[in-house]
């Protein structure tokens, strides 16, 4: 544990950093490190790891506070294994005991909403990971393998804590409730207030034989890979919220969620607006005079249009029902197609006479803008 870095130098903020600039932070790094833009370096692949460790703990508000406090031992359930009986830091610490360690209780019920048992369910953490998508799959859907760190119910004791064969025992100092009850004497008589149990930690349990894979936490991390659905018209920087595959629960409580980060890679062709697709297709001078059969492309592949003759320079047309599937299957947007006429270079000198010989028996008829933009001068300056 002493060669783990410090979080806050993981993510390369200070530690009065806000929850948006490490979100930004992570996200930043999260992209740097992914696996999937760095296959194979295995030194990217380790930092990514440690990102993602050190947003799981800086990103929750509770784990960040244990961990300002006691560093990487209040946060990490392999910190202390071996030593007996495990770190009395990796249960949940519930800032209700600090505030009644000090105040007392009978403050309605505590300030951090502790449940009155120590023994009671409870959710697990969510977790995040992030995906790197095409255009493509973006618009059409997806399955992709995403791999990520959890925290996981330790397989050799059950979630116990205690080593296989053995199992935990009822805190004699607390009586298995997890609070110890005090008495003081003050100026208004004597007050009785309640703590957490120093011997069980507020568990409510001692483990005289410890696993030794856990460390006697009940917990471990590990790397997990699953198969997550994309659905078709997800956008860039949006959420999927994987349910139960986040860190596992304690007490038999449910596991948390895995919130997965979607990023879209830019398309060279396509500019996604909302569910409508945007593109621009360049035609020659000709093509936009006397029209023409174009192939535009699309999602679903290419498709001929037609150019009406006179087409000018920055003219749209729409191709209804070939933009992005909205989320849920309702319908989806439309594909629209932005003319751009190429103006011819490097001509030949007969190409150049044709040129010069259309315009000698052009008419004002055949550049209305034109005529429509001489005609303003000329009211301009009174000719």
């Amino acid at each position: 544990m002493a060669d783990k870095r410090d979080y806050y130098e993981v993510m390369g903020v200070p530690k009065n950093a806000t929850d948006e600039e490490i979100k930004k932070a992570y996200r930043k790094l999260a992209k740097q490190y992914h696996p999937d833009l760095n296959p194979g370096d295995k030194t990217a692949e380790a930092k990514f790891k440690e990102v993602n460790e050190a947003y799981e703990v800086l990103s929750d508000k509770d784990k960040k506070a244990r961990y300002d406090q006691f560093g990487h031992a209040g946060v990490d359930p392999n910190f202390g294994g071996g030593t007996g009986g495990g770190s009395p830091f990796t249960g949940d610490i519930d800032l209700g005991d600090i505030f009644n360690s000090f105040f007392g209780g009978g403050f309605g019920g505590g300030f951090g909403g502790r449940s009155a048992s120590p023994n009671a369910p409870r959710r697990g953490s969510d977790t995040e990971a992030t995906v790197n998508i095409s255009f493509e799959e973006a618009a059409k859907g997806c399955r992709k393998n995403i791999s990520y760190q959890k925290i996981d119910t330790c397989s050799d004791c059950g979630g116990t804590g205690a080593k296989k064969g053995t199992s935990a025992k009822t805190c004699p100092n607390c009586g298995g409730t997890g609070q110890v009850r005090i008495s003081q004497r003050t100026p208004f008589g004597v007050v009785q207030t309640s703590r957490s149990c120093d011997r069980c930690g507020g568990t409510g349990k001692v483990i005289d034989n410890p696993c030794g894979t856990c460390g006697g936490t009940g917990r471990i991390r590990r790397q997990k890979t699953i198969e997550v659905n994309i659905p078709a018209g997800i956008d860039n920087e949006q959420i999927l919220s994987v349910s139960g595959q986040g860190n596992a629960g304690t007490n038999g409580g449910p596991g948390g969620d895995l919130r997965v980060y979607v990023n879209v890679r830019p398309h060279p062709i396509f500019e996604r607006r909302g569910n409508d697709i945007w593109c621009e297709v360049p035609i020659t001078y000709t093509q936009a005079a006397l029209g023409a059969e174009v192939v535009v492309p699309t999602i679903d592949g290419r498709v001929s249009y037609h150019v009406r003759e006179g087409t000018q320079p920055g003219d749209v047309f729409k191709l209804k029902g070939k933009g992005i599937p909205r989320i849920g299957g309702h319908g989806r947007g439309d594909q629209f197609v932005r003319m751009t006429i190429e103006v011819p270079k490097n001509l030949t000198q007969r190409q150049k006479e044709i040129l010069q010989e259309f315009d000698n028996v052009a008419e004002e008829k055949n550049y209305q803008k034109r005529k429509n933009f001489i005609d303003k001068i000329k009211d301009m300056f009174g000719e």
